[in-house]
C-alpha cells in the first residue's frame, strides 16, 4: 500500500499573489511548498500543479480534468488545493466518479502572502484528515471536515459549515 499523499494544486485563493502596484490578486507559482517547509511538514508527499485558476472561472472542462486526475491517480489518498467559491462543486463531480479513496479539497479565504491566512491551518487540517479518514470526498476548512454532500460556504461568515 502507498502511504504517500499526492497533492494536487489547481489555484484558488491560497496560491494568489498581491500586485501592490495595481492592488490586483494574480498567480504566479503555489505556495504550498514554502508553506510545508514553514510548517516542518515530513510527510511522504508528491505535489503536481495541474492549473493555477480562481474556482469562480474554473470551466466544466477544467473541472473534469481535476476529477479524471484523481481517478487514474495510483496514490489512494490525495489532496487537492482549491478555490472555497467552487469547491463543492468539483467535490460533487469528484465523488460522482472517485469512490475509492480518500480525496480531502482545502483552500484559503485569505491569500498565504498576506500573512494572515487560514491557508496553513487549513493545509494541516487537510493532511491529517487525509492520513485518517476513510474512503470519500470530503472539504476541510476552518479546523472542521465535511461530507461533500454536507457542506456549503458562508459567504457572509466566511466560513464553511454543515447543511443539515
Amino acid at each position: 500500500m502507498n502511504t504517500e499523499i499526492k497533492i494536487f494544486v489547481t489555484g484558488g485563493t491560497f496560491d494568489k499573489e498581491y500586485n501592490e502596484i495595481n492592488g490586483q490578486l494574480y498567480f504566479k507559482n503555489t505556495h504550498l511548498y514554502e508553506m510545508l517547509e514553514m510548517a516542518r511538514c515530513k510527510l511522504d508527499l508528491n505535489i503536481e500543479t495541474l492549473m493555477m485558476r480562481d474556482s469562480i472561472d474554473m470551466s466544466e472542462s477544467n473541472r473534469q480534468y481535476i476529477v479524471h486526475r484523481c481517478r487514474d491517480e495510483s496514490h489512494n489518498r490525495i489532496m487537492i488545493s482549491h478555490g472555497t467559491d467552487k469547491m463543492v462543486e468539483t467535490a460533487r463531480a469528484i465523488a460522482e466518479l472517485v469512490t475509492d479513496k480518500t480525496i480531502v479539497l482545502t483552500g484559503a479565504m485569505i491569500p498565504y502572502k498576506f500573512g494572515s491566512s487560514d491557508g496553513l491551518f487549513n493545509l494541516g487540517s487537510a493532511l491529517s484528515y487525509a492520513q485518517t479518514l476513510p474512503s470519500g470526498v470530503y472539504i476541510a476548512m476552518n479546523g472542521n471536515y465535511f461530507h461533500w454532500d454536507n457542506v456549503k460556504k458562508n459567504k457572509k461568515l466566511g466560513i464553511f459549515e454543515t447543511i443539515h
